[in-house]
């Protein structure tokens, strides 16, 4: 599947240079990944969950859509996770993913 949307990526972007920030997950490392020429990998160094831009978006879902919740089924859980993506700006994703170190990459 990372194979898969890999390629996928460097189709819909061919014309531009990407740079993927990732964590160490077996699938992101494996001898089968295939990298197209205009992807570059950049590894975050093992059990660093806080350099992870994508972390805090996830903490911030459980806060915002899942704290001190029981849900009956999984559609509700749904449903409050598509409520909290509603009210998620470009801005607010903006700056609950940045990191200081990505600077240096723009």
């Amino acid at each position: 599947m990372m194979n898969i949307y890999l390629r996928e990526l460097s189709k819909e972007y061919s014309d531009k240079e990407i740079m993927m920030i990732m964590d160490q997950a077996g699938w992101h490392k494996s001898k089968e990944l295939e990298i197209p020429s205009n992807i570059k990998l950049l590894f975050l160094p093992p059990y660093s969950p806080e350099l992870n831009p994508v972390e805090k978006l996830w903490q911030w879902i459980r806060i915002e859509a899942t704290h001190n919740w029981v849900f009956d089924y999984l559609g509700q859980l749904m449903d409050a996770v598509q409520k909290a993506f509603i009210k998620l700006t470009a801005e607010k994703l903006s700056r609950l993913c940045s990191c200081s170190y990505l600077l240096s990459f723009k």
